[in-house]
């Protein structure tokens, strides 16, 4: 369970930081208005680059410049050398993009833990106080109880967080 004494993260985002930050994202989308989606078997049937496939298509661009009359015309060097280098800048703002999604879920997976752990001592505390006969938490306990209610109707006890 987490340690309630050692809330690491106890702010909320203000309107104005979710407006900025999502304005933000709409801008990064605006100045770059040639991403694409694909669907999922779009993405399946494409063939991915890894290093050995990036220079395996540096060394075909490279042969294809030093010998153009070999190539079809309808086959463009030109385009292959701007979609490779779009696929080096792409990943270095991917990188990046990761390391920010990286921090959101782990701040969001903190956050969530840090709020259910309570909830969980919460509904201990009422549990013990309803066991105590004091008035009014019976119905809370039920309540809160409900989260844990297996399918044939009884009340199972929660299990801690890890």
């Amino acid at each position: 369970m987490a340690n309630l004494t050692n809330n690491r993260v106890n702010t909320i985002a203000t309107a104005a930081q979710i407006t900025a930050a999502k304005t933000a994202l709409q801008t990064v989308t605006t100045n770059l208005p040639f991403l694409i989606g694909l669907t999922k078997d779009e993405r399946a049937s494409l063939t991915g680059i890894n290093v050995a496939n990036k220079t395996f298509t540096e060394d075909a661009i490279s042969a294809g410049i030093n010998n153009p009359s070999i190539l079809p015309s309808f086959l463009s060097v030109a385009n292959m050398q701007n979609d490779l280098t779009l696929f080096s800048q792409l990943d270095e703002i991917i990188i990046l993009t990761k390391q920010f999604l990286e921090k959101l879920e782990d701040t969001q997976l903190l956050v969530g833990s840090e709020a259910y752990s309570a909830a969980l001592i919460i509904y201990k505390q009422f549990g013990i106080a309803a066991d105590s006969g004091i008035a009014g938490t019976d119905t809370i306990v039920a309540q809160l109880g409900e989260r844990f209610a297996s399918h044939s109707g009884s009340t199972a006890t929660p299990s801690e967080p890890k």
